[in-house]
């Protein structure tokens, strides 16, 4: 979730895998109304790219997602390029938390907030006079 200044990122919750990408789609889109007059504008979700920018088989499934989320929330969806985020997020955790066990309970959303970062400094970089 970001800053109501869309500046900074940081983790918000992790949702469990739900047993069908709709059944994930509408536990986050219920997630999103339960946010009442804080609710996000958009939704951004990062998807899985190889590092020569070629798509990686979750790719699809990561796109037909983002689709759902779409259709379930009645949000706009932005998909993001994810790579190197689960990287960044584990050095960033490894600096506090020296037990991987801990470091990976909080790797899913250290690592939404690395892909988040990532779109709002994009974001920054094309308002004008920034």
């Amino acid at each position: 979730m970001s800053d109501p200044s869309a500046i900074l990122a940081s983790p918000w919750k992790t949702v469990p895998a739900g047993a069908t990408p709709k059944a994930s789609a509408e536990a986050i889109a219920s997630m999103l109304r339960d946010e009442g007059p804080d609710r996000p504008e958009q939704v951004v979700v990062g998807i899985p790219r190889r590092l020569n920018g070629q798509d990686t088989d979750q790719t699809g499934p990561a796109r037909a997602f983002a689709a759902t989320l779409r259709d379930v929330s009645g949000l706009p969806v932005v998909e993001v390029d994810e790579r190197l985020t689960s990287h960044e997020a584990e050095q960033r955790l490894g600096v506090r938390e020296r037990d991987w066990r801990k470091r990976k309970a909080k790797l899913d959303a250290a690592a939404a907030a690395v892909i988040l970062q990532d779109f709002l400094d994009q974001l920054a970089r094309e308002r004008p006079g920034v």
